[in-house]
């Protein structure tokens, strides 16, 4: 009978991700040396090599890859047997790991957990940062609950929620404060400030400009819509952003904000979880959290499983 721990799994499934000893250690909060000799331990057990070590970093050995993959089924399954223990009380308690887009944290985060934590003062909330790409991997590998995105993510395994639509605000220096809204199609001969590529709202924005992509010359990527706003504040340019960030970004900016004609550019905000989460019930309800810290309706919908 093979000797493995769910400490030891654990403890390779963070090296596996990570790529490196030191920050695997970091995020199991072990000692370097303590990592090392579990993960030899682990090897022994098998009876096969999972790691090729090197000075920089570690990679994963063929026999290391394919049980990555089943490691990170393991842990995943007897996470939500844990969730499934905490569906079944009447008070929701525990760890709750929500994931959200830059474009959106920053400005609905703070609420949130201040209502979540008013609501439910026995949970224990882990907020993870990051593009939505990222979000849906981490979210569909069990180590997120749940992830607040722009909708549609059309992930066969994840359930969606539609919670309210949010417009978009045309940004402009403040010397063009009261001169005329430019069209869409204006908008493609003007200088727009963007998003690094792998952020939604820039492909949103974009789409909404009838653009595939900005001509090299007249683009100027940001990781942040503060930077954005900025740049505009400096007569770089013009940029989009969403309603939830007007407040925020621009108080400190001289800067102009127009409303376009109808259609207005807007994006979905919703919630996503894995179909097979026992935690669906009190996401729901946490979805209408969500709903309560932005100042919108309800769900209006009931949830959406994507199709395969």
């Amino acid at each position: 009978m093979i000797n493995v721990t769910m400490r030891q799994l654990r403890y390779f499934d963070a090296l596996a991700r990570h790529g490196h000893f030191g920050r695997a250690a970091v995020a199991c909060s072990i000692s370097q040396p303590a990592l090392s000799m579990q993960i030899k331990e682990l090897e022994e057990a098998l009876g096969g090599l999972l790691i090729e070590r090197s000075a920089r970093q570690v990679a994963l050995t063929r026999f290391g890859e394919e049980l990555a993959q089943r490691v990170r089924d393991i842990l995943r399954s007897v996470d939500e047997l844990g969730d499934f223990a905490r569906a079944s009380q009447d008070r929701f308690s525990g760890r709750l790991r929500i994931g959200m887009i830059p474009t959106i944290a920053p400005y609905l985060l703070p609420k949130i957990t201040k209502n979540l934590t008013r609501l439910h003062p026995e949970l224990d909330i882990r907020v993870r940062e990051t593009m939505t790409p990222r979000l849906i991997k981490e979210l569909v590998e069990g180590r997120l609950d749940t992830a607040i995105v722009a909708l549609p993510v059309s992930e066969p395994s994840l359930t969606e929620v539609a919670l309210f639509d949010e417009k978009f605000l045309l940004v402009r220096p403040g010397s063009d404060e009261g001169t005329p809204v430019p069209s869409r199609e204006m908008m493609r001969e003007m200088r727009l400030l963007l998003l690094e590529e792998g952020h939604c709202f820039r492909d949103q924005a974009l789409s909404f400009c009838n653009m595939q992509s900005a001509p090299p010359r007249e683009m100027l990527d940001a990781n942040s819509l503060s930077t954005l706003v900025q740049m505009v504040s400096a007569g770089i340019g013009v940029t989009l952003i969403p309603e939830m960030a007007v407040s925020v970004e621009t108080r400190s900016a001289s800067v102009a904000l127009s409303r376009f004609r109808d259609p207005e550019p807007s994006r979905t905000i919703g919630m996503v979880w894995r179909k097979t989460s026992p935690l669906a019930r009190q996401l729901l309800q946490i979805s209408e959290v969500v709903c309560l810290s932005a100042g919108k309706a309800r769900p209006r919908q009931a949830a959406r499983s994507q199709r395969a």
